[in-house]
């Protein structure tokens, strides 16, 4: 990953770099021509100056010392032009007498004073002539040539022209090396982008390589990993910080099944193995024949304990499936409420409970699973009963409060100690000092919970000074 970005990035780096550097160069480059140009142009007009301060009437008269110093200046100038630009001038007057250094040119690069076309030349005067400056780059002939005129004044009216031509490589030399100097710098450039651009990306993709590794530690089992949530940017501490809260919750279900496993193990090991002794002391004769009516009594209750775990596993199970829906009805709460103390009313006689329901509506009409409520209502009021003391009180209680039915049972047992209740709906949370201690498998408040979920309702443990209290609520119909 880290090698792919760097490619994309230093291509586009390098492409950034070539168009800028083309751009620099076209950019220089139509810079030093149009210096140079101007330089010509600024000489042809040195130069026009001078033909127009002959006092002659023509270029051929020579009337006084005054032109002669004249004339040698204008030669002075051409012959400057010539050995910087290597160029071809001729100055015409009106009358067609030109003046040119058609052999100072001729001796040193005849075959561009040869390549010269007359009637090119005739054409560029006769435009200069008539009053206007020229500046053009000619492609024709063996070389490409760039051209320059300027016309020049005697008395208020144009008197002349002068013309200049030279090679187009004559303007342009120099170019190549200014290329040279922009291929180097571009590749200090480029060079040094990527040194950046390493330490950068590097920088920036060393927690997305923190969090690869530590998703690797994942997969094969070590929830433990933490990553970094201080380093990178604010999207990659933001996801960082997903991953660190992703495997708590991995930690802690990983522990939850361990946990699940241990629990499921030993509640179904514990009357196993009880089954298991009492059978074979029955066969091996340990056991008197007197005496094996009463421990074919514990075998069948360690039985029916096994058959009641197996069932709330079972039960706890079909819950937990991603398509368990609950079968949606109306019915009483109240009724349903009445039922459950009727079901119960032999173990709530046996331990002289005395129970109340105390309904704010009555009927309280109900949308939920009647069968799954149901189970709820009589794992709470079991539990009720189981660590209720002889003697004690249980009340049943609904309400409603903007549309929704609040049902409590409350009891006057030992209540749940303080550092239980995050815990209490755990599965096969049994601890002796619990609420839910005793000989049951712990699942039960596990199961209501899971039922209510489905419903989108909840169920806790309410703030009671003396027992125990749990409320769920339904959607009242």
């Amino acid at each position: 990953m880290f090698a792919r970005i760097m490619a994309v990035v230093l291509a586009v780096i390098l492409v950034t770099t070539v168009a800028l550097s083309a751009v620099w160069w076209f950019t220089l480059r139509n810079q030093q021509i149009d210096a140079r140009l101007d330089y010509l142009i600024s000489e042809a007009e040195e130069i026009a100056y001078l033909a127009g301060d002959l006092e002659g009437e023509s270029l051929m008269d020579t009337i006084n010392d005054r032109d002669s110093v004249t004339r040698s200046h204008l030669n002075e100038v051409a012959a400057n032009i010539n050995r910087e630009f290597g160029a071809y001038i001729a100055v015409m007057d009106q009358a067609g007498n030109v003046m040119t250094n058609a052999r100072t040119a001729y001796s040193e690069d005849p075959e561009f004073v040869e390549s010269l076309n007359g009637d090119e030349i005739s054409k560029a005067m006769q435009k200069i002539l008539g009053g206007e400056k020229i500046r053009m780059r000619s492609a024709s002939g063996e070389a490409p040539t760039f051209t320059v005129g300027v016309p020049y004044t005697r008395n208020g009216g144009v008197a002349g022209a002068v013309f200049i031509r030279t090679k187009a490589q004559r303007i342009e030399s120099g170019l190549n090396e200014i290329l040279g100097k922009i291929a180097v710098l571009a590749a200090a450039v480029l060079a040094l982008s990527g040194v950046v651009v390493f330490l950068f990306v590097r920088a920036r993709l060393k927690p997305l390589k923190q969090l690869g590794t530590a998703a690797g530690r994942i997969a094969e089992g070590d929830f433990s990993v933490r990553v970094d949530e201080k380093t990178g940017d604010r999207e990659v501490r933001e996801v960082s910080s997903a991953f660190n809260t992703m495997t708590r919750k991995l930690e802690g279900v990983e522990e939850g099944r361990r946990e699940f496993v241990a629990n499921v193990s030993h509640e179904l090991r514990s009357p196993i193995t009880s089954i298991r002794g009492f059978a074979e002391g029955m066969a091996d004769g340990v056991i008197p024949a007197e005496e094996q009516p009463r421990y074919l009594r514990l075998v069948a209750d360690e039985s029916k304990r096994l058959s009641g775990l197996i069932d709330d596993l079972l039960a706890l199970s079909r819950l937990e499936r991603e398509d368990a829906k609950p079968e949606m009805s109306v019915f009483d709460i109240n009724e349903m409420l009445r039922r459950a103390v009727i079901r119960r009313m032999n173990d709530l006689e046996g331990k002289k409970i005395d129970v109340s329901c105390e309904f704010e509506e009555d009927p309280c009409p109900v949308r939920a699973d009647s069968d799954r409520i149901e189970q709820v209502v009589i794992n709470l009021l079991d539990n009720a009963i189981k660590f209720t003391p002889e003697g004690g009180s249980i009340r049943l209680e609904s309400a409603t409060h903007d549309g929704i039915a609040e049902i409590t049972v409350r009891d006057s047992g030992s209540g749940v100690a303080p550092e239980d209740r995050e815990r209490i709906f755990d599965r096969f949370f049994t601890a002796d000092r619990a609420h839910t201690a005793g000989k049951g498998t712990g699942l039960g408040l596990s199961i209501c919970k899971r039922i209510m979920e489905m419903h989108g309702q909840g169920i806790r443990l309410l703030e009671t000074e003396t027992g125990a209290a749990f409320r769920f609520t339904l959607e009242k119909a």
